[in-house]
């Protein structure tokens, strides 16, 4: 058995793609545009040969944001510098609701409340300001 994607439906397909590509450096890798069903599925991975997906479902006029349940928990992502990398993603404007206190893991949401979490490749860093200081912030 072949792990392949995670499916996650979403309300706004350019603000979410914003997100996943341009905050979080994933890569398009496929997107098909489905007509006769009124939807669009857009597949974004690391780039690295073989790696799982994310699967970005936008149904066509869909107004109402989805309910979030709690049966999903989150996505996560291994980042080189876990405080370089939510620096960058803070200066483009997300919040930083879990901040690495410990030098190992945050979290963050998509704008469709979807759990991003973020987790420091290796042994966590040294603690450091202003991350050891900084409360969560909503749910995370």
């Amino acid at each position: 058995m072949k792990y392949l994607h995670t499916m996650i439906r979403v309300l706004d397909l350019e603000r979410s793609l914003h997100f996943f590509v341009e905050i979080l450096g994933l890569k398009v890798s496929r997107r098909n545009e489905h007509p006769e069903g009124k939807f669009t599925l857009v597949f974004l991975s690391t780039g690295e040969e073989d790696a799982p997906e994310v699967e970005l479902t936008y149904n066509w006029g869909q107004t109402e944001p989805y309910s979030t349940g709690r049966n999903f928990g989150h996505l996560a992502y291994e980042v080189d510098n876990i405080y370089e990398a939510c620096e960058r993603i803070q200066k483009m404007g997300v919040i930083i609701n879990r901040p690495p206190r410990d030098g190992r893991m945050a979290f963050v949401r998509s704008p469709d409340q979807i759990s991003i979490e973020l987790l420091q490749k290796g042994k966590a860093l040294p603690p450091m300001e202003p991350w050891v200081s900084m409360p969560n912030t909503g749910e995370w």
